[in-house]
């Protein structure tokens, strides 16, 4: 690539740059990389009740699928995997990539099954988080590394190669709560929260910069990203039927009440306001999640017709 990752991330010409959660298909990753969608993200768990593929074996995936577009983890639970092993797996794909790589990180934590299946205690998932989160900067050097920490001990690992990327692949902190905005402030790269408002985006966007003064951080390079469920149509009934299917059986809950807290549902022109009220925020990089029947044919108007309209102030 000819500009860094988390250039890429961020806004160009005041508008904002705008990924996809990745479809399966490489005909449809070209649809959405020609309609100009600049990354595309996977997600996964490993033994949660819903279906669901491996997060790392996917982005491997996506990495051949690929060969322009950023690609990235929204997100990777950082507490269910061993930071060395980790950190060879990122860099390896960072450099199969060209440095293409961007990784969302979260502590997990809905699914108990998650944290059996590698037989980590769930109890210590934030602790560990922010100890891997370190350790793979530190592995990202190429150089040895000696740790004596409450989860993991080292002395003199090496893992290389280095990521084609200086320092390796940006780390986004995902998550909704303070401890989250913490973590973005004291050892992120970006923010990437996931079911909030553009009204809360904004409030978790000064908490963080709180945090970094406090600790005398720039936050001049740090990525601003939002995940956001779209659903859009040109009826808003269909659209916000679409959604309301969706989270009831994805999340299995009731969420009518307060679904226009948590999405973007509506006709075009209104989710449009939506997105912008989200740039208004704060957010310059956003990753769309499509709701509905055809979410590839969703997020080409989506990106062809809505996101030119998007201005980062």
């Amino acid at each position: 690539m000819t500009m860094s990752t988390r250039l890429v991330l961020r806004p160009k010409n005041r508008m904002p740059s705008v990924g996809v959660v990745a479809p399966t298909s490489p005909v449809e990753l070209r649809r959405l990389e020609d309609a100009g969608a600049t990354s595309f993200w996977v997600g996964g768990h490993i033994a949660s009740p819903n279906p669901s593929p491996e997060v790392v074996t996917w982005l491997a995936r996506l990495v051949e699928q690929t060969s322009t577009a950023v690609v990235g983890t929204a997100a990777l639970l950082l507490p269910l995997y061993p930071p060395a092993l980790l950190a060879k797996q990122l860099a390896d794909l960072d450099r199969a990539s060209n440095g293409r790589l961007a990784i969302g990180v979260g502590v997990g934590g809905e699914y108990e099954s998650d944290f059996a299946a590698v037989e980590v205690p769930i109890h210590e998932r934030g602790a560990r988080t922010d100890e891997s989160l370190s350790l793979l900067r530190e592995f990202w050097s190429a150089e040895p590394v000696s740790h004596n920490g409450f989860h993991h001990s080292f002395d003199h690992l090496r893992i290389h190669p280095a990521p084609t990327q200086a320092g390796g692949p940006p780390l986004l902190i995902t998550g909704r709560k303070p401890v989250a905005m913490r973590r973005a402030a004291q050892l992120g790269d970006g923010w990437m929260p996931y079911l909030y408002s553009a009204d809360r985006y904004a409030r978790s966007v000064a908490t963080i910069h709180e945090h970094a003064n406090t600790i005398g951080r720039s936050l001049d390079e740090f990525v601003w990203s939002a995940y956001v469920f779209v659903a859009v149509d040109d009826d808003a009934t269909v659209a916000r039927n679409n959604a309301l299917n969706f989270f009831g059986a994805t999340y299995r809950s009731d969420y009518d009440e307060f679904l226009d807290r948590i999405a973007c549902v509506g006709t075009f022109e209104s989710v449009t306001a939506k997105l912008q009220a989200f740039c208004d925020a704060g957010a310059g990089h956003f990753v769309l999640v499509p709701l509905g029947g055809d979410t590839v044919a969703t997020a080409e108007r989506l990106l062809r017709e809505v996101v030119p309209q998007l201005e980062v102030r």
